[in-house]
């Protein structure tokens, strides 16, 4: 099969290699769409150690081509859940499959999706509703890590939410709060643009992140400060900024991936405002089902996020574009046909 091979940090071939063999429980998808992020670019630039050679992609879509007992059959459409666990350790026995040390991702660990097809436990595939464009399926793996970490923390509706950092994540989360009822729920963003794109998506107030930002929260929760701060950009002067932007008593929710080892942060506003810190890892198949639930339902939108559809032989190309730069760029997807 054609797949888009990983052969060492920042080597990337269009390769012919073996279609893997479905093994007992296990599905065989044709892949049709995949989507690509941060967490590529750092398998890519040997940021994110790896055995060489890789398939890379975690964030999958396809159709199914072969099955066995389980609940979908050929010719279904399905999205992949790329958390593999081991299902015996504590954590797996707690339901916490997220967090297996035993674990492994998709496009990472093991071949994962920027190829023609795959085999994965038939545990971690999900039918899509005929709502959800193949397209934009990728993108329900993204949902899935957000919902999951919103799901750490309580939110009453009617508290206030600021989500910093406007990107895919951003905007999901942004979506997803309002979900849950929050009000007013503020995005926060160097990007004009974003800001707009969030509002269309339901965000009561959007800012440009700059020396008024607190004073703005202030002034929308009624001079509390936020309920809940949700960090999604991974950069640690972001966290700082939300130790200020919450209220006394509030609750940060860490999402951004920060793989610094040393920031500086307000500690004494952390501990004087008694803030509770939460962050979320991945996410587990109940996730998956949430949020295909919401989808079908129409209350969240992915299709305004999807900014660039790409095949799959511009995998570089794509994989350039991921570092700072266009203001417009939203998730990227690559179309395997």
């Amino acid at each position: 099969m054609k797949a888009v091979v990983l052969t060492a940090p920042n080597r990337l071939a269009l390769d012919e290699i073996a279609t893997p063999s479905r093994a007992t429980g296990e599905v065989l998808v044709r892949v049709t769409h995949t989507g690509v992020c941060g967490t590529d670019l750092k398998i890519y630039d040997g940021s994110i150690p790896a055995a060489y050679p890789l398939v890379m992609g975690h964030e999958i879509a396809g159709e199914v081509v072969e099955a066995g007992n389980g609940g979908v059959r050929p010719g279904d459409r399905v999205v992949i859940d790329p958390i593999l666990y081991c299902g015996v350790c504590f954590q797996c026995r707690a339901g916490q499959t997220n967090l297996c040390p035993n674990g492994m991702l998709l496009g990472r660990d093991v071949n994962g999706g920027f190829a023609e097809y795959i085999s994965v436990p038939a545990s971690h595939v999900f039918r899509l509703p005929d709502t959800v464009d193949s397209r934009t399926a990728p993108l329900i793996q993204v949902m899935t890590t957000c919902l999951h970490a919103q799901r750490l923390t309580k939110l009453f509706a009617g508290e206030s939410v600021v989500v910093m950092g406007l990107g895919v994540s951003g905007q999901l989360m942004v979506q997803l709060a309002k979900v849950r009822g929050a009000s007013p729920v503020i995005g926060v963003s160097r990007s004009a643009s974003k800001g707009d794109l969030a509002r269309k998506l339901g965000a009561d107030l959007t800012l440009v992140s700059g020396e008024r930002t607190a004073e703005a929260v202030l002034e929308a929760t009624d001079g509390r400060g936020a309920d809940l701060v949700i960090e999604s950009t991974g950069v640690p002067a972001s966290v700082a900024d939300a130790i200020t932007l919450a209220r006394t008593g509030g609750r940060l929710l860490l999402f951004g991936i920060i793989t610094a080892t040393e920031a500086a942060l307000p500690f004494y506003q952390l501990y004087f405002k008694e803030l509770a810190v939460i962050n979320g890892r991945a996410a587990k198949g109940e996730d998956f089902l949430g949020c295909i639930n919401l989808l079908e339902r129409g209350i969240v939108r992915l299709e305004p996020l999807v900014s660039h559809v790409m095949p799959l032989e511009k995998l570089k190309t794509v994989i350039g574009m991921l570092g700072p730069g266009s203001d417009q760029r939203l998730k990227v997807i690559l179309d395997h046909s």
